[in-house]
């Protein structure tokens, strides 16, 4: 039997045989330590002179060196004991030491301690930086993560089903990986962004509550807080269910107890405009998407801090200050913000500027009194008002945008987010959650002028039908248009009152919302689900309205449409992704560090060295040719 090093305190005085990485190598003279580390702890080997074959090779030994040693367990000498690790108390005298492997020069620390390699070279070789102790404990924890999951999910009588991985291309925000068909020629998979189609199919085949942890691949570009290329997410699904809240309240006490249970953090609401959203239910509130946006500037707002965004427009509505002759003026107040430096103070300028200020203007309220480049052009009543309104005391600072309300919450909503990290307002060990709902069904794409699902076509438009009908445009059944032929809702006319009808009709289906709903841990947007669009006359009309006629609905999302016409039960579900949960319960902003074999920053696996080329004969094979760019 393999003894692990963390089990030897009960073999005192006992031989045992342990095995694994030489993590340091000691020569006192007379006597030579080692440290052996195996993936539960280190043991301290001590080979005598007396034991001359293992004596002879233990001084040849280095670090990496994979061995295997035997002998009996002794306590230490009191003044030998290590604290530092568990069995400090305790080492083994060898009497028969065996190399089993060599290890070359080592390109990177396999230790904690000591200067920590650059990523870049940790993912070339991460199967060396895996030896890390912090690594084998992420890889423990993430195991034990995933079978604190599977319980909650079997529990609360789920069934656990698979769905394939060789799919079709279907619309859910990102690019897909294509994968050539070899037996059906110019014919294309695509692997799965989610499993959402196969899990609506379950539904209608009977299942009552699905899930799985599923792969999901997008071809999207990397960031610290997302993997790029494939992740994992709890895949979920039930019948029968009319409404969101619903599904909150199903799977809300996993997230409750991942945070107190599993991730061992308190759980805080810190901003108190959130609490009146709270269900006398639910410790965690309900924050409908327009309030978001409003109050934090993004519809994914921490929580575990203040410093909400103010409204100041009716306070400079007839101001002379040509700087907030705008549509709308918000402030932020932070606290501690008057012991800002001057360069501090222009670095968040700079931040503002790249966000699409035109500056940054504050007042600073100090024991002298306010200060200001701004307070020479406003009135008195100004002044006091937005003291008043932003709650402002000595030491703090007001910070204002002026714009439109889209760029002015965008601007102080990611200045929150940084004047948060620079006053240390993001407390590791707690953990603040809250529901954002009643996101747009529509929306408006700037870049390419024209109307947009808000998120996906999956999802039901809060009203169903009738809501359709009232907000569409000329409310017909069907919009007889080519394939990605734009809608009369995107293409204003010359007419000037048909202009001004078309604009009417086109706020109507702004206002439209979908019963879906987002989780928000921290900060950071950790689960997304919805009521589904199970109804093949609303996803013809959803489709209808932004000028995608029915032949073009049936090609796309054929087998789904085919299966409602058979009695599809109302159902609804969520997608929690695993990976962006576990790195805030770990107390890591990058993603990569709990990720077993992860991509860089470019999206290219350093140690695999892919992606890679194919040779000729896969090209063929797959009916592909390379096109060289100019």
């Amino acid at each position: 039997m393999r003894i692990l090093a963390n089990n030897l305190e009960n073999f005192l005085g006992k031989e045992v045989t342990v095995e694994g990485w030489v993590n340091s190598r000691r020569d006192h003279g007379g006597l030579i330590f080692i440290d052996l580390r195996d993936h539960t702890g280190i043991i301290q080997l001590v080979i005598t002179p007396e034991n001359s074959e293992s004596f002879k090779l233990a001084e040849t030994i280095r670090d990496e060196f994979v061995l295997k040693a035997t002998g009996k367990i002794r306590k230490r000498e009191p003044e030998l004991i290590n604290p530092n690790i568990k069995t400090g108390k305790i080492e083994l005298v060898v009497s028969e030491l065996n190399l089993l492997n060599k290890s070359g020069p080592l390109p990177v620390n396999t230790h904690d301690d000591g200067e920590k390699s650059s990523e870049e070279l940790r993912l070339k070789y991460r199967y060396l930086d895996l030896r890390r102790p912090s690594m084998q404990n992420i890889l423990k924890r993430r195991s034990e993560y995933y079978r604190f999951i599977r319980e909650f999910m079997y529990n609360h009588d789920f069934t656990e089903i698979t769905t394939p991985i060789l799919a079709n291309s279907s619309p859910e925000g990102a690019r897909d990986f294509l994968v050539p068909s070899r037996l059906h020629p110019g014919k294309f998979y695509a692997l799965p962004q989610a499993p959402q189609q196969f899990k609506q199919l379950l539904m209608v085949g009977g299942v009552n509550k699905y899930f799985q942890i599923a792969p999901c691949f997008r071809d999207e570009d990397p960031r610290a807080d997302r993997l790029y290329g494939d992740f994992y997410q709890l895949d979920m699904e039930m019948s029968f269910v009319e409404d969101g809240e619903t599904v909150r309240t199903e799977i809300e006490p996993l997230f409750l107890s991942l945070a107190t249970d599993f991730g061992h953090k308190k759980l805080v609401l810190n901003s108190e405009p959130a609490k009146k959203y709270l269900d006398k239910n639910s410790i965690i509130p309900r924050l409908p998407f327009d309030f978001a946006m409003e109050t934090y500037g993004v519809d994914k707002p921490d929580l575990r801090y203040g410093m909400e965004l103010i409204d100041l427009t009716e306070t400079f509505k007839a101001t002379d200050f040509k700087v907030f002759k705008t549509p709308c003026v918000k402030a932020l107040c932070v606290k501690g913000g008057a012991n800002l430096t001057r360069r501090e103070i222009d670095e968040f300028t700079e931040k503002a500027k790249k966000l699409g200020a035109g500056g940054l203007a504050y007042i600073l309220y100090t024991e002298e009194g306010e200060k200001s480049p701004i307070l020479k052009f406003m009135t008195e009543a100004e002044i006091k008002n937005v003291k008043k309104l932003t709650n402002a005391k000595i030491g703090d600072a007001v910070f204002f945008a002026a714009d439109e309300r889209t760029i002015v919450n965008k601007i102080l909503g990611e200045l929150r987010i940084n004047f948060a990290d620079h006053f240390k307002l993001k407390n590791p060990d707690e953990v603040a959650y809250c529901w954002v709902i009643d996101f747009p069904f529509y929306e408006w794409d700037e870049k390419n002028h024209k109307l947009d699902f808000g998120h996906n076509p999956f999802s039901m438009p809060k009203g169903g039908l009738q809501a359709l009908k009232q907000a569409s445009v000329n409310g017909s059944e069907d919009v007889s248009r080519e394939p990605h032929e734009a809608s009369e809702a995107s293409e204003p006319r010359n007419d000037g009152r048909e202009r001004a009808s078309l604009k009417n009709h086109l706020q109507s289906l702004l206002k439209l919302k979908a019963d879906q709903y987002d989780m928000v841990m921290n900060g950071y947007e950790v689960c997304s689900g919805a009521v589904r669009n199970y109804n093949p006359e609303i996803m013809y009309k959803v489709f209808n309205i932004l000028g995608y006629n029915n032949a073009y609905v049936e090609s796309r999302f054929g087998g789904m449409l085919n299966a409602f016409k058979f009695g599809a039960p109302p159902h609804a579900g969520c997608a929690p992704g695993l990976d962006r949960i576990f790195m805030v319960l770990e107390n890591t902003s990058n993603i990569r560090d709990i990720v077993a074999f992860p991509k860089n920053g470019n999206g290219v696996d350093l140690m695999m060295n892919s992606p890679s080329a194919i040779d000729q004969i896969q090209l063929d094979e797959s009916h592909l040719a390379i096109i060289k760019d100019e």
